[in-house]
């Protein structure tokens, strides 16, 4: 019965971490393989500096891996595990374009939502900015996508438990809509992660799903993303990379973020648990312009106005879930030109999207375990560079 329970455990591990994409060698996509082993260099110093404790790369280019590789542990605490390619993250905020931005478009091009609706059309409690001669003004969805709601960045979970207990899926939107808006609706670019909770819960109420299940029946079931989900199945929790200790337990397989937590793991603004195969599948999804292996998630003019800057907001950088060029899209480094989009997650996690060479970088670290490693912008950047750099066209 032992061997019987364990011959199938391993049959469901191997059926979930079939990779989608196929594998070939660097040159026979334009890459100079010996200048991607500075990769190598790059995170192996990272990891001896202790600013990660491991990471998996994964380079993309023509429908092809090219590269990918685990570094270091998964695990150092309670017990020290080697880091695999398999490894499941928790993505933190890449869930923002992946899960949210993504199922909000698919109810735009199925008419269901529009992009200039106001918020309070489908969360009535959701307060206006007042100005000082008393006028209303109200944010719009594409001001919750763009980040320039008036939304401050984040809230105080401590309140939202005193007052709603946990988890607290209703209360916290209630508490996110009440709040008092910083700024007029486009006048302020605040990256928040509340906006995306709230675009999570319109998900909800207009097609009746949450977005977990939304997202699963319309973007990871049909793309086969087998190890993308927000509720890690048990057997899958093993290998899982732990983030940090939380009531006197290391987290493993449930999410990392605080406002995601309170609302039970289901949330906008983080939640996903992802691998390297399967983000490496999304993105091939989106350079193909919306579809994959005959599968179309999105058309393709909803991705070119996902992922270049929005034209209704003063210039920011951002696109509708995706980062263009503000700030915060370091993980580009210097060498690469603008016209790339991608996103980053809290965790050490991000995934960087190049449409001119048909390119994508997915860099997965649990910097957050045990220590908040600060060097990961810059070991970012060094990556990039070095694929930019290892190009031969």
């Amino acid at each position: 019965m032992i061997r019987k329970v364990l011959f199938l455990y391993f049959i469901l591990l191997v059926v979930n971490l079939h990779p989608q994409l196929k594998t070939d060698a660097p040159e026979k996509n334009d890459f100079n393989s010996s200048k991607l082993n500075y990769i190598d260099t790059v995170i192996n110093k990272a990891i001896e500096n202790n600013n990660i404790p491991g990471a998996v790369v994964l380079i993309g280019r023509n429908e092809s891996v090219i590269y990918k590789k685990a570094f270091g542990k998964r695990s150092v605490k309670p017990v020290e595990e080697d880091m695999t390619v398999e490894t499941i993250f928790d993505i933190a905020s890449i869930t923002k374009p992946i899960a949210t931005a993504t199922s909000i478009m698919i109810l735009v091009e199925r008419g269901e939502i529009s992009l200039i609706d106001d918020v309070n059309k489908y969360i009535p409690g959701f307060t206006a900015y007042i100005d000082g001669k008393e006028k209303e003004f109200h944010a719009k969805i594409y001001h919750l996508l763009t980040h320039t709601s008036g939304l401050p960045g984040y809230a105080d979970t401590a309140a939202i438990v005193s007052k709603y207990g946990t988890p607290a899926a209703t209360g916290t939107i209630e508490f996110i809509a009440g709040l008092e808006k910083n700024s007029k609706p486009g006048e302020k670019f605040v990256y928040s992660c509340l906006g995306y909770i709230i675009l999570a819960e319109i998900v909800y109420r207009v097609s009746g799903f949450k977005l977990d299940k939304f997202a699963e029946m319309e973007i990871f079931n049909p793309l086969k993303m087998n190890n993308t989900f927000y509720s890690v199945p048990e057997n899958l929790v093993p290998i899982c990379a732990p983030t940090e200790i939380r009531n006197k337990e290391m987290i493993r397989g449930f999410v990392h973020d605080p406002l995601a937590w309170i609302q039970g793991g289901i949330s906008g603004n983080a939640g996903l648990f992802s691998t390297a195969d399967d983000i490496a599948v999304f993105s091939q999804m989106m350079l193909n312009k919306g579809e994959y292996n005959g599968k179309r998630i999105l058309s393709p003019r909803t991705v070119e106005t996902m992922t270049t800057e929005y034209p209704p907001v003063k210039k920011i950088g951002r696109g509708l879930g995706w980062d263009v060029d503000s700030d915060y899209m370091g993980q580009r480094g210097e060498i690469f030109t603008k016209n790339c989009y991608g996103h980053t997650g809290f965790t050490g996690t991000s995934l960087l999207i190049v449409p001119d060479h048909n390119l994508f970088l997915v860099v997965l670290t649990n910097r957050v375990h045990v220590d908040n490693g600060s060097e990961i912008l810059r070991i970012r950047r060094l990556i990039a560079n070095i694929v930019a750099s290892a190009m031969e066209e």
